[in-house]
């Protein structure tokens, strides 16, 4: 006679999800069933299917970051932790492009005028309101300035959400009347200004429709759609108590912080729903040269669940004591010292490798009837190796980042190039990484 443990909770829940969280998170599950299905749609088109934009759009999750007096939830870091962790279960492209839709928080750093039109139709407008591609990046769009604001052309890489979103925010470099020093800018488009690009044929995260943009021809943006990127820390972090919501409580260490911990929660629910898959699988699959009934049968294939699961479990309890620590900073109004953020955001890289490590070793054990494309186990094989890939989230070189505070040497100058500051001004943060704004994408 098979025994099986109950499930029960054996941690309460925390006291920093919300009632709107919960909701979400809730309604997510619920869903869960149909986003899976439409999971590999949304592979074949390049973007979220159709429906499954919809869906999320009714659940609510595209206004995660978006100020309550303008309609949004102005969620916290455990809000959408467990949001986007119920995603990374069925579909991570969705998880991601959640993610990414923080982007329009960068657009509260306009003027009053811009900020009406953005958000005018948060209630209605299906899927993110803005994406964000090559604001701050080596190489951005070239501009110059004109009577009542700015010709602007280029191409730029990595629009996560660009198909699906009604607003684009790029960046691009022109050369100051004054001093004719070269500087940044970032600047709105509408989406009559930019077309797309056929260019995201990529292993994983494929819905999130990672497409470039361009304006080969210079396009008139007026000047209140321009926001000079020297001035944007000042900007950001002038939001921190400007609207209600304990989003706008973090500090601007606290917001990259749980950023960096939205795609961890990422990474563990791609895991959580590798182990969910593989453990159903089992349990039903005749091994193919051993002679147990099922692959559940197998002393391997039952080391293997166990090691996983303590995996998970692990990470978990990383993931969300971090969040956790986030809300409750913001809560009591205490900030992040810039030298604690190296050393968090390494303990959640690390728990997406973890979880990558986990998810391949799940495929390995199960075998080749995973490789399918109708088996979900493959799906997020691919879309966790594209998450770990990402510059941001690369375990050698935060581990050297990490490595030389702990040896107490001297930080490199990591992100220096996409500000360009007047000499002698670096933007607050910058020198170290930390640079308060960007928004992670599939690369």
């Amino acid at each position: 006679m098979t025994m099986t443990s109950p499930k029960v909770n054996r941690f309460p829940e925390s006291p920093y999800l919300s009632e709107e969280g919960r909701r979400m998170r809730d309604a997510v599950r619920a869903a869960a069933p149909g986003l899976a299905e439409r999971a590999r749609e949304g592979e074949s088109q390049g973007a979220l299917a159709p429906e499954t934009v919809s869906v999320l759009h009714e659940i609510g999750v595209f206004r995660i970051t978006v100020p309550v007096e303008l309609g949004g939830f102005a969620s916290g870091a455990r809000d959408t932790a467990e949001v986007v962790r119920e995603l990374g279960r069925v579909d991570a492209s969705a998880g991601w492009t959640v993610i990414v839709s923080s982007a329009v928080r960068g657009a509260l750093t306009f003027d009053e005028r811009v900020k009406e039109e953005v958000f005018a139709d948060i209630k209605t407008w299906q899927g993110p309101l803005l994406f964000g591609a090559t604001v701050f990046a080596p190489k951005v769009g070239d501009g110059r300035k004109v009577e009542g604001g700015w010709m602007v052309k280029g191409k730029w890489s990595f629009g996560s959400g660009c198909k699906i979103a009604k607003w684009a925010s790029v960046g691009f470099e022109y050369e100051d009347p004054d001093t004719g020093e070269r500087r940044r800018a970032m600047v709105l488009l509408t989406q009559d200004q930019y077309t797309i690009v056929d260019d995201w044929h990529v292993m994983g995260l494929s819905a999130t429709s990672s497409n470039s943009v361009r304006a080969d021809e210079e396009v008139f943006v007026p000047e209140d759609r321009v926001v000079h990127t020297m001035d944007m820390p000042a900007r950001m972090d002038a939001l921190r108590g400007t609207y209600q919501g304990l989003g706008f409580m973090h500090s601007a260490i606290g917001t990259m912080v749980a950023t960096t911990t939205a795609f961890a929660a990422l990474a563990l629910g791609m895991a959580q729903g590798a182990f969910k898959a593989f453990v159903e699988q089992a349990a039903k699959r005749p091994p193919f040269n051993l002679p147990y009934p099922t692959m559940a049968d197998m002393a391997s294939t039952q080391v293997v669940a166990g090691k996983a699961r303590a995996v998970i479990n692990t990470a978990a309890s990383v993931i969300e004591r971090q969040a956790d620590e986030i809300d409750r900073r913001a809560l009591a109004s205490e900030d992040f010292h810039p030298s604690e953020e190296p050393e968090i955001t390494m303990d959640l890289v690390h728990q997406i490798h973890a979880c990558l490590q986990v998810i391949d070793g799940l495929q390995l054990a199960l075998g080749s009837s995973t490789v399918g494309l109708a088996n979900p186990i493959q799906r997020f094989v691919r879309d966790v190796h594209v998450l770990a890939t990402h510059g941001a989230f690369r375990i050698d070189p935060m581990a050297e980042i990490n490595g030389r505070d702990i040896f107490g040497l001297e930080p490199l100058p990591m992100l220096a190039a996409l500000s360009s500051p007047p000499p002698g001004n670096t933007p607050p943060q910058a020198a170290n990484g930390t640079f308060p704004g960007p928004v992670p994408h599939p690369a």
